[in-house]
């Protein structure tokens, strides 16, 4: 929590502009709460998104409140802040001012700093394409798709009397063997295997094929060998099919296509696909590269001095995963220690003390496989099994925003993994879009053989 600082009477309030109000936005907001400073936050959404739930999401367990809570009632109370809506797509760095595109008109915002804090989007590493059939897990709309296809596909598979295109529609295709594939194929095959039996009458959601396909050769590459065994071990009793070394060479709406040198996986006919791949910086990193003469990584971040600020341009931070620094990883914790050391440096200057720098505090690494099942590694300790996963349910209960959202996620979590339910399934008709998951013409020929 940052201090109270007093300025001289009659002195303007210093100006923070906070762009993007995930994890570095929203924790760099909370640490200005005292400062001297008029602070505005500008979102392209209206709310707060707990990222590394949105797999829950996806599957049933959770809501979209429960972690996606508006950014206004978040900052309710902090009486130097206000929140825009709106899109950031111009930068002066000169002038110190920033062009925001809102529903009906353009908007020029001044600052005398500003965080930059968007992070970062789905990469199909220059296959775009593949976007249309599967989803990224990035989000709200892109968690709420796929939970629309999920049940979808089931209560297609319910009506669909042709043995090809029913097993077609009970198939889940993930792409990508990192924490968020890992957890998604995990929900996916429990949701189908413990959580909707009984709920069909024509198909057993037991017969339900879930595959894991990545191209490199580790799951959780970032995560100790020990935990990758485990972690493989209990997804294959899942009934999960992991393939490791398998690129995805094809996405489309009947299925994926892969390099396998095996002809059961060069094409694998598939109603539902998730796309959990890779990740690129917000486009914005592009925005604040050209306006202050940074460069940008290939993966489209900024690099930043130890302060976090923009080389060159002392008054612009680049935090969260937009900011490429001592080859920090892309998670929610570098974030809001990124997003808090900015702001905390802005109120260091305002009291004529020189920047310090930014020094990661790495409290570990977490990912959930079932219910009962993690991993996780938290400085020298490598656990795994249901007590990784009371300590990942512990610390995301901890970053959960708001008393009542802890509270309904705990009502939430108790029906999913104590009992069978799964509470959130519902989808509308707008959102359902069944016409995505049926064959296209001639897809029952492409069902079986090669790509």
């Amino acid at each position: 929590m940052t201090s109270s600082v007093s300025l001289p009477e009659g002195t303007p309030a210093h100006r923070v502009v906070i762009v993007g109000c995930g994890f570095g936005g929203l924790f760099a907001a909370r640490a200005l709460k005292r400062a001297p400073v008029e602070v505005t936050v500008i979102d392209r959404t209206n709310h707060h998104l707990f990222q590394p739930l949105l797999y829950q999401l996806s599957t049933g367990i959770l809501s979209e409140g429960e972690i996606a809570p508006p950014i206004r009632d978040v900052l309710r109370r902090q009486r130097n802040t206000r929140v825009l809506l709106g899109d950031v797509v111009g930068i002066d760095a000169q002038r110190r001012s920033l062009s925001v595109r809102t529903v009906d008109s353009n908007w020029k915002i001044g600052y005398d700093s500003l965080i930059v804090a968007t992070g970062a989007a789905q990469s199909y590493f220059g296959h775009d394409e593949f976007a249309a059939a599967a989803p990224g897990v990035k989000t709200l709309d892109d968690a709420l798709e796929i939970r629309s296809r999920i049940f979808g596909a089931f209560e297609l598979a319910e009506l669909e009397t042709d043995p090809v295109q029913r097993e077609r529609l009970m198939t889940f295709v993930v792409t990508g063997a990192g924490p968020t594939g890992v957890e998604m194929a995990g929900q996916i095959a429990e949701l189908s295997h413990r959580a909707m039996r009984r709920n069909f009458r024509s198909i057993d959601p037991r017969r339900t094929r879930v595959v894991l396909l990545d191209g490199g050769h580790e799951l959780l590459a970032s995560f100790p060998e020990s935990l990758q065994r485990r972690t493989l071990a209990t997804l294959e009793r899942l009934g999960v099919e992991v393939h490791l070394g398998v690129m995805v060479t094809g996405v489309d709406a009947d299925g994926v296509a892969t390099n396998s040198e095996d002809p059961a996986l060069q094409r694998i006919p598939a109603a539902v696909k998730v796309w959990a791949a890779g990740v690129q910086a917000s486009p914005l990193g592009r925005t604040v590269a050209d306006a202050t003469g940074a460069t940008v990584d290939r993966a489209g971040r900024i690099p930043v001095g130890k302060d976090c600020a923009v080389p060159g341009h002392p008054e612009i931070f680049v935090v969260g995963d937009l900011m490429s620094l001592d080859d920090l990883p892309g998670l929610a914790e570098v974030a809001m220690q990124s997003g808090m050391h900015a702001a905390r440096t802005i109120v260091r200057r305002l009291r004529g003390k020189p920047a310090e720098q930014f020094k990661y505090r790495d409290l570990g690494t977490m990912a959930t496989i079932s219910r009962f099942r993690a991993v996780a590694t938290i400085g020298p300790f490598r656990l795994s099994g249901f007590i990784a996963w009371l300590a990942w349910l512990l610390v995301h209960l901890s970053f959960l925003t708001g008393f009542k959202n802890r509270i309904a996620t705990v009502a939430s979590w108790t029906v999913a993994f104590i009992g069978r339910g799964r509470p959130e399934r519902a989808v509308t008709a707008p959102q359902a879009r069944l016409d995505i998951l049926e064959p296209s013409p001639g897809a029952a020929k492409q069902t079986t053989g090669g790509s």
